[in-house]
């Protein structure tokens, strides 16, 4: 039978369609996907209110800082979106120069005055991040062309370019965000309503951008195409809430690529051939917060049930669950000044005996503990919660356990409304001045304990002054020690572990890295064929 021209022609379309279509689908599959299994942590992605790891390790994928440490530690600041910086000589304003190449994901470049209105909305929204000591004490940021910024600081402050890596400092188009309800002004703690956009999109210059957040499922990035660095490997990272066990399963099964927080046990007997495993020292300090204002916290705000508490604690026994170090404060050991282990407190039941009887507690007492229901960077939170009732029962304190969702627990921490809880803590800033937040006057200590500055000795707040503006690099590292001594025995804190950190991911997966601010660098990460 002898076709006709359309006919042919029809047969052509056909085909030609059917070629454009599977040309489709084999694009689709040389997507290249990263998913990460992760316990999410998250409470904003706008970098004025985000303050956990989750929000930590996706803001160093979408947006840039003016300076950054290196991949893998922070032994130095190197130059980011600024090429260079001055200080004046009262040591109190700072003058960065920006790069020429920079531009945000819409397209349009860095300049100075994003990096001001970014710095100044931070400060001004009033968020967790505004009580870092680099915000707070930040007078403000003005744009001085298009490619210098300027930065007032309230007093001299030896850590500033240190606190500048954090994802707080992230610089974000000022156009985007005020066209979303953003300002910078000196209202915004109350007239700013970007959050909700921020968190669900990104307005930055890093490799990636947010294309979503589903809280407590997944986030989901993609690659920022105006990137001006190297482009990174993946198209699409998709970061899953899972909890440990189903990270495990799903990494074995070869759903994800990457597990962030199994712990030894789940690691134990994995194929080597399939499975690589990272382990090394982490950051985190775990530790207990006591409320140290008496009509909230009773008896846990007694400096000497305080120490008891302390000297309660089976600390070789958190070693040998979780591996690690114990910390002599709330500094992590691996931060310059920070003590040793042995100068850490030991365990002596029978002085925290004597010191519950002194306090008037002799027949103890009962108290309710919040935690984070959560297994964190291959830590059971449960299974410390449930050992740390169990150290102190020794003692006579019966501890009442009041696991729960992160968000509830959290707020309940940071509006200093909790009586007794279990947290963990990784470093603002990788500098000894992270430590202020756990004296009087700091973050932690202020907002969170209600430890207040008149309720100290002067000598310790002259000392705390005095750490805070030193420039003498060895006098400023022997007054962090004698703060940190201080701590051990007059602080509603109890940090208790510092435990090592472990990944677990699938061996064709290269270039990780793990980082004591961020985590992770996604951006770094790349599969072999």
């Amino acid at each position: 039978m002898k076709r006709t021209t359309v006919q042919w022609l029809s047969m052509a379309l056909v085909i030609a369609l059917l070629a454009a279509l599977s040309l489709g689908v084999v694009q689709a599959q040389e997507e290249q996907v990263l998913v990460v299994g992760h316990r999410e942590s998250t409470d904003f992605y706008d970098p004025a209110r985000g303050y956990t790891q989750t929000t930590g390790i996706v803001l160093r994928s979408v947006y840039e800082t003016l300076v950054t440490f290196p991949d893998g530690d922070t032994t130095e600041i190197l130059p980011a979106l600024a090429t260079d910086w001055t200080l004046s000589e009262d040591g109190l304003t700072w003058t960065f120069n920006l790069r020429s190449d920079a531009v945000f994901s819409s397209g349009n470049p860095v300049t100075a005055q994003d990096v001001a209105f970014s710095f100044n909305r931070v400060k001004n929204v009033g968020s967790s991040p505004a009580g870092s000591p680099a915000v707070a004490n930040m007078a403000g940021a003005t744009a001085i062309d298009a490619d210098t910024v300027e930065v007032k600081l309230n007093a001299i402050d030896p850590a500033f370019l240190v606190g500048l890596t954090a994802n707080w400092f992230a610089v974000s188009e000022a156009a985007v965000v005020t066209a979303n309800g953003g300002t910078d002004a000196a209202d915004a703690a109350t007239t700013d309503t970007a959050g909700d956009y921020l968190d669900q999109n990104s307005a930055g210059s890093g490799p990636y951008m947010l294309a979503g957040w589903e809280k407590t499922v997944q986030t989901v990035l993609v690659r920022n195409p105006n990137y001006s660095g190297e482009a990174p490997f993946f198209d699409r990272i998709i970061i899953q809430n899972l909890e440990p066990a189903a990270q495990k399963a799903a990494l074995e099964a070869g759903e994800i690529d990457i597990a962030l927080d199994l712990t030894s046990d789940q690691m134990a007997g994995m194929n080597p051939e399939e499975i690589s495993i990272f382990r090394g020292p982490g950051n985190l300090i775990h530790f207990l917060i006591m409320n140290n204002n008496p009509d909230v916290g009773g008896p846990v705000a007694n400096p000497l049930v305080q120490q008891a508490i302390r000297l309660a604690l089976d600390y070789e026994g958190y070693k040998a669950l979780w591996g690690g170090l114990q910390p002599a404060a709330n500094m992590p050991i691996g931060i310059a000044g920070a003590l040793p282990e042995s100068a850490a407190l030991a365990r002596d039941l029978e002085a925290a005996r004597a010191l519950m009887a002194e306090a008037g507690y002799a027949d103890g007492f009962e108290i309710t503990m919040d935690y984070w229901d959560s297994t964190f960077q291959g830590v059971s939170l449960g299974t410390n919660a449930q050992k740390i009732a169990a150290d102190l029962a020794e003692i006579g304190i019966t501890v009442n356990l009041s696991p729960g969702e992160i968000g509830p627990k959290l707020e309940a921490y940071r509006n200093g409304t909790q009586v007794f809880g279990y947290w963990f803590w990784g470093p603002d800033i990788e500098d000894p001045s992270d430590f202020l937040s756990f004296l009087p006057g700091g973050k932690v200590a202020k907002e969170r304990a209600l430890w207040m500055e008149d309720t100290v000795s002067q000598e310790l707040l002259d000392m705390i002054a005095a750490a805070k503006v030193e420039l003498n690099p060895e006098r400023r590292l022997e007054l962090y020690g004698e703060l940190q001594l201080a701590n051990q025995q007059n602080s509603p804190f109890a940090p208790f572990n510092q435990p090592d950190i472990q990944t677990a991911y699938r061996a064709n997966l290269q270039g990780y890295v793990w980082h004591p601010v961020w985590l992770v660098n996604l951006s770094l990460l790349s599969r072999s064929s």
